[in-house]
């Protein structure tokens, strides 16, 4: 784990708004397109992430709870939640009293979110809520805890973003980020990016009839901060204790960040 204490500011607000993967577009344009990937995939979503990560995406999952170390008297909010994966491990580890919010800006992934969530019982204190990470439809100071895994990459302005996680959390409240992040190690990043250009597309077209949206999906990792720059931003926020955590050589990166009491 590494401890950032104090970091420069990095860049201007939102530099990565004008690029829909590799390609340059206008900023709103970017907000369409990525929903338009989403609504295309949803279906086949969970099953793609199995396919992708060789079910490793699991494993990732559960660390990123675990280290959460839920207590049933909180309240959270899982935002790009959409299928229910974070939630529904949340759920497991608290009551069905524990109040979880599960946000998305994508109708479609909310809907088979929801419908996971009545096949496995969990529709009390559940709500699937439509929401743009931008800024979010919950009142200030109103979560103890704000997760989004595999969300914050497509999301047109980050920046915009971390800032109104840092609005609606409780003084003490914590911001958890679960990402793909960037391999430093030189000979495993070229493996990795062999991997990612030249398999992914084709699984996606194999298993979701759709290689374009995976395409993306892999040049959005590229185009995503590095982990000492989403630090650094997590602080612009406001955050403090900012800390983050890569597994597997950095192909994902747990980012957390408090907000002072």
């Amino acid at each position: 784990m590494v401890n950032l204490i104090s970091m420069s500011k990095t860049s201007k607000d939102n530099p990565e708004q004008n690029w829909f993967g590799e390609r340059a577009v206008d900023a709103n344009e970017k907000t369409e397109l990525v929903g338009g990937v989403f609504h295309s995939v949803a279906q086949k979503y969970d099953l793609m992430n199995d396919a992708m990560s060789f079910g490793t995406h699991r494993l990732w999952k559960d660390r990123f709870v675990s280290m959460i170390r839920p207590r049933m008297n909180w309240e959270y909010l899982d935002v790009a939640g959409g299928t229910g994966d974070i939630a529904f491990r949340i759920r497991k580890k608290t009551s069905a009293k524990t109040s979880i919010t599960v946000s998305d800006i994508n109708e479609s992934m909310l809907s088979v979110g929801r419908d996971r969530a009545i096949d496995l019982g969990y529709t009390q204190n559940m709500d699937f809520i439509v929401g743009n990470a931008e800024h979010l439809p919950f009142a200030d100071n109103s979560k103890d805890i704000y997760t989004i895994a595999f969300g914050l990459r497509n999301v047109t302005r980050i920046d915009d973003a971390l800032k109104d996680a840092y609005r609606l959390l409780k003084p003490g409240g914590q911001f958890w980020c679960l990402e793909f992040s960037h391999v430093e190690n030189p000979l495993m990043s070229k493996l990795y990016d062999t991997y990612s250009y030249h398999l992914i597309p084709k699984m996606g077209q194999m298993i979701a009839g759709d290689a374009d949206s995976y395409q993306y999906l892999v040049e959005s990792i590229r185009k995503h901060p590095t982990q000492k720059q989403l630090a650094a931003r997590m602080e612009d926020a406001g955050f403090t204790d900012v800390k983050y955590t890569n597994m597997n050589f950095g192909v994902v990166a747990i980012h957390r960040g408090t907000k002072p009491e």
